[in-house]
């Protein structure tokens, strides 16, 4: 059970930066994993009153609030137009609506969880973090840093032409997924992203060109073999790693299928 001894509603970005600085604090997003932790927390920092919780939209990007809810991202009009429903499908199956309206953006992204549906779909787009002190961070190179005392901000997501598809295979249908992929195209690049393998979303390019003369039934399964090959599967209760293998080929070919037949947004 976790034990707070000192709540703070931090009136600014500094700080709350300030305060936790300390080891024993700890942010506070939804708190829906911190709070079965068996820890004890000197302060917990609750960022409600710094205004975070907005999806900001403008004709070059989305900037979306650390504090907002999954169910915001899952409701959004103008990031499910952007991404033709996939951000909707990225988030629809975690748990229920009443998780869904508690669980952040931010929190699911600073956890860089392996399980991570929102991870592994944010990482299809041109996508960058904003850390207090840490400036702007794309979020690959986010997604592989350590965690340290910075702050995260908000989300952001260019707007660049591309067409975006999410699929994940669960045991039952508010699990974690087995493995998730997310597959995109944006500008003329081509990038699946492998989710649940069990270890954290990777990113794999289309760097020999399969898919750039057109997505066919043929050109769908070469990449998905290719990207089958690129990805370390691992196991757990949920399945083997060579089933996690077999789910890499079978999602990313019937991504890159439903891909074809998509009308590229501008």
């Amino acid at each position: 059970m976790i034990n707070i001894q000192n709540y703070v509603q931090a009136e600014s970005l500094e700080e709350a930066y300030q305060l936790n600085q300390k080891r024993s604090a700890r942010i506070l997003g939804g708190m829906l994993w911190l709070k079965m932790a068996n820890i004890t927390v000197g302060t917990a920092i609750d960022l409600c009153r710094l205004g975070l919780n907005t999806i900001e939209e403008t004709p070059e990007l989305f900037s979306i609030g650390a504090m907002v809810t999954l169910r915001q991202i899952e409701l959004h009009p103008g990031l499910n137009a952007y991404t033709g429903g996939a951000a909707a499908r990225a988030v629809q199956d975690i748990v229920g609506v009443q998780f869904r309206n508690m669980a952040t953006a931010g929190g699911s992204v600073w956890g860089r969880f392996g399980f991570s549906d929102v991870l592994t779909f944010l990482l299809s787009m041109d996508t960058s973090v904003v850390l207090y002190k840490g400036g702007v961070v794309p979020l690959e190179t986010f997604a592989a840093m350590k965690y340290d005392d910075d702050l995260l901000v908000r989300i952001q997501i260019k707007k660049r032409p591309g067409v975006f598809v999410y699929q994940a295979m669960r045991n039952q249908r508010t699990d974690f997924p087995v493995l998730a992929c997310a597959l995109s195209r944006v500008g003329d690049e081509y990038r699946a992203v492998l989710g649940a393998r069990p270890g954290r979303a990777m990113v794999i390019r289309d760097e020999e060109g399969i898919l750039s003369g057109g997505i066919t039934a043929k050109s769908a399964e070469d990449f998905a073999a290719y990207a089958a090959e690129r990805t370390p599967t691992g196991s757990n209760s949920r399945g083997s790693a060579a089933y996690r293998t077999h789910l890499v080929r079978v999602l990313t070919r019937r991504s890159a299928l439903e891909l074809g037949g998509m009308e590229i947004w501008k």
